[in-house]
């Protein structure tokens, strides 16, 4: 089902195909001399993000800033010389799996996402929320209610990774079983 407008309803989207099998057809897809490994490559509604590593430096640095210079200078280089079949491979991934997709790189303690999708996301919040993310914004942790919710949704996520992995795996089971019942259409 693809998405688009309907009408004078406005637009509806509709489910886009699994990306179940994403991180293999890019590990098929990808050059075997991009990444020292095969690269991560995170799903969700709205994109597919691949990050790789690259291969390490073999020069000495004088200090820690010089090696992160020269790790950061690597990477755009990266971006550069592979931009035209990023590209390509970005746009049949994303006839695929009906999606944006976006790279990264990284490389010793460096990590560089390229264009990533900023996706707006519609809330409706109580006073007591509102409350929150005033506060937030008021003590200079963010400038406005969105980076302030952006904000405490990153935060949300890197104390509950260990739960939302449980969740997924969860979901994940629910979704085996439903595709295993009976077809009621």
């Amino acid at each position: 089902m693809g998405r688009g407008w309907k009408g004078r309803g406005g637009w509806q989207q509709g489910e886009a195909p699994s990306a179940e099998d994403a991180p293999a057809w890019f590990a098929g897809r990808l050059p075997d001399d991009w990444f020292t490994g095969g690269p991560e490559v995170a799903v969700d509604r709205d994109e597919i993000v691949i990050v790789g590593d690259l291969p390490p430096l073999t020069g000495d640095y004088a200090d820690d800033a010089a090696r992160a210079a020269a790790e950061d200078g690597r990477i755009s280089r990266f971006r550069e010389d592979t931009r035209d079949e990023r590209i390509e491979i970005a746009r049949q991934a994303e006839h695929r799996y009906q999606r944006k997709v976006a790279w990264g790189a990284k490389l010793g303690g460096t990590k560089v996402l390229f264009t990533t999708l900023s996706a707006p996301v519609m809330t409706r919040l109580r006073q007591p929320e509102r409350l929150v993310l005033d506060t937030l914004v008021d003590a200079g942790v963010a400038r406005s209610r969105s980076e302030a919710l952006s904000w405490a949704v990153r935060l949300v996520g890197q104390h509950a990774d260990t739960w939302l992995g449980e969740l997924r795996e969860a979901m994940s089971k629910v979704d085996d079983l439903r595709s295993k019942g009976p077809d009621l259409g």
